[in-house]
Formats: structure tokens, C-alpha cells, sequence
């Protein structure tokens, strides 16, 4: 089978023999694997049945281009960027006709990448697979992105997470400044993911309940990595709560629980107070006044937040 795919938001593209020429792979492909981060779509996953992407590698799939041109931001991009000469024939490979232009004529600008071999094929203990209730099996996984040239490279998502932090960050102690800097963890992270390090891709592949900060060290300067679990029983063990009357400590408790579950991103959020098991403390408004007030919840907040990360 062969699927329709949504071009804004599709990040899944079956692929089997039922593709008739390369033209219709080539639309395949195209549609599924547009860019949008309107829709948070910046990576997608083909399941190939029957190696149809092989042609990637094919040298005859694709003409290598004629010419390559470089042209300044802002310049206009025309016909005598190709041919250097407005006075040369261009002729359509396909019909053998001439293709007139007009001096002023401008036409887009395309870049097709070039594809650095096939690399090896990523193989790893997979857990179990089931469409439409039937088990599947994957056989091997390769993933391949972009380099700053436009190349396309195989690699594991690990490597590439690796290599994309030690670009970002010189060494291990600019990271724990800038974590620690950082007002909320979130928008270091929402930072990391215009860089197209996508930490929720990797965090599902390792499969465990590791903190982001965790998973950043861990995978960039081997730090030993702790769970979110683990991190939170230290901070219980350190008797943070002693300074806090009592419902104010059980609300630091049940905050510490929620980054336990879900993450530090979650906690960071007003909204959070919302949900539970920080609702049934009262609104978010009673539950800001248990503290004195917004800024003296959000200064307990920080401070849990530092106590969470005190030992990296």
C-alpha cells in the first residue's frame, strides 16, 4: 500500500511495491516530508516494505546540477545565475525544445541536498509492534538528517542529540550556568528545540523516566543520569519543606510528585495548580495565598527548582 499523506502534519509515510514510477515516489515522498513548525512537524518516519528507498541512493534518480551558483542574500536569482551567459540556449531534456527567458526573469530558488552514502543500518532491541492488532516486527531503523551543508548523513538519534549539544554548548560547564540561569527550564528548552535538538524524541528512545536536564548530561558528557523519581526523594531526604507551614509543605510534596510524573516543564506553570493532585488544595489563587502571595509562591517554586538541581 501506498498512504496519502497530509503534507502540514503527517509524520508517518508507508511505503511497498505498490509504487508504479518514480515520479509517484518522488510525490510520495515529497508531500510527507515537508517542514511545518506551525504544526510542530520538523522530523517524520518512512516505513519502507520493499527498500523503495534505496533510490536515494541511486545516482540515477536524481541529475546532478548543471551548475552550482552563489548568489547574496537579497540578490535577484535569474537565468544568468545558471548559465552565466543570458545569450546560451537551455534546452528541456524532455521535449528537446528551447526554453526562452526574459532577462528579468527570476526563478526560485531550490536546493536539493546531497546524500553522503547510505551509512550503516541502526540495529537495536525493539520492543513489540502492533498494527491493527497484529504483531510486526522491525528488522532495522536507520535515521538520517540534515548537516549544516545540506548533506544528507545516517546516524543514530543519540550521535546526532550529541553532536547538535557539544554545537550548542562548549563544555559541560556552560550548560549547568545556563540551566541554572534560566528562569524557566522550558524556555532553555524551547530554545534547544529551534536548534533542532529535539530532547522528546531521544527521551521516548531511551525509555526512561529521566529528567531533561539528565538526559542532556548524560548523552553530551556521560554524566551518570538520575530519574525524575530520584531526583525528587533527594529533595525530600533534604527536608526542604521544614521552613513551611503545613499545607504550604504538602503542596511543595504534590508539586514534587507532578515533576516526578511529568517533568519539570509542567511544574513551572501556574496552570499546574490546576490539575492534580495540586487542585485539591483549593483554586490557584487559595492555593498562591497559602504562600503569602504570587511572588512568594513563585520564589518556593524557584527554590524548589534549585534544590532539584542542587547536585548535578
Amino acid at each position: 500500500m501506498t498512504t496519502g499523506v497530509d503534507a502540514q502534519t503527517c509524520k508517518l509515510i508507508v511505503l511497498d511495491s505498490n509504487i508504479q514510477s518514480p515520479t509517484e515516489f518522488k510525490q510520495i515522498i515529497g508531500r510527507g516530508t515537508r517542514i511545518n513548525e506551525e504544526f510542530n512537524k520538523r522530523f517524520f518516519t518512512i516505513m519502507d516494505f520493499r527498500n523503495v528507498t534505496d533510490q536515494f541512493y541511486d545516482p540515477a534518480f536524481d541529475d546532478d546540477p548543471v551548475m552550482i551558483k552563489e548568489v547574496r542574500e537579497n540578490e535577484p536569482f535569474t537565468v544568468e545565475n545558471i548559465t552565466g551567459d543570458i545569450t546560451e540556449e537551455i534546452i528541456d531534456k524532455e521535449t528537446g525544445e528551447t526554453i526562452n527567458f526574459d532577462h528579468n526573469d527570476e526563478i526560485p530558488e531550490t536546493q536539493n541536498p546531497t546524500i553522503i552514502d547510505g551509512g550503516d543500518i541502526i540495529t537495536e532491541p525493539r520492543s513489540k509492534v502492533y498494527i491493527a492488532g497484529v504483531e510486526v516486527t522491525i528488522l532495522n531503523e536507520r535515521t538520517q538528517y540534515l548537516n549544516e551543508d545540506g548533506q544528507l548523513v545516517t546516524t543514530s538519534l543519540r550521535d546526532y542529540t550529541k553532536q547538535r549539544l557539544l554545537g550548542e554548548f562548549s563544555g559541560l560547564d556552560e550548560f549547568l550556568s545556563r540551566w541554572n540561569q534560566a528562569d524557566k527550564k522550558s524556555a532553555l528548552i524551547e530554545e534547544l528545540r529551534k536548534q533542532d535538538i529535539i530532547l522528546e524524541n531521544l527521551q521516548k528512545d531511551v525509555k526512561k523516566d529521566l529528567d531533561l536536564f539528565d538526559l542532556i548530561c548524560h548523552i553530551a558528557w556521560d554524566r551518570p543520569p538520575l530519574t525524575r523519581k530520584e531526583r525528587a526523594d533527594n529533595v525530600k531526604k533534604r527536608d526542604f519543606f521544614a521552613k513551611y507551614e503545613l499545607q504550604a509543605k504538602l503542596i511543595i510534596n504534590a508539586l514534587l510528585e507532578k515533576y516526578a510524573t511529568d517533568g519539570i516543564e509542567n511544574v513551572e506553570e501556574l496552570s499546574v495548580l490546576k490539575l492534580e493532585p495540586l487542585k485539591q488544595f483549593g483554586s490557584p489563587s487559595q492555593i498562591i495565598q497559602l504562600f503569602g502571595g504570587k511572588s512568594q509562591y513563585l520564589s518556593a517554586l524557584g527554590e524548589l527548582k534549585s534544590e532539584l538541581y542542587r547536585v548535578a
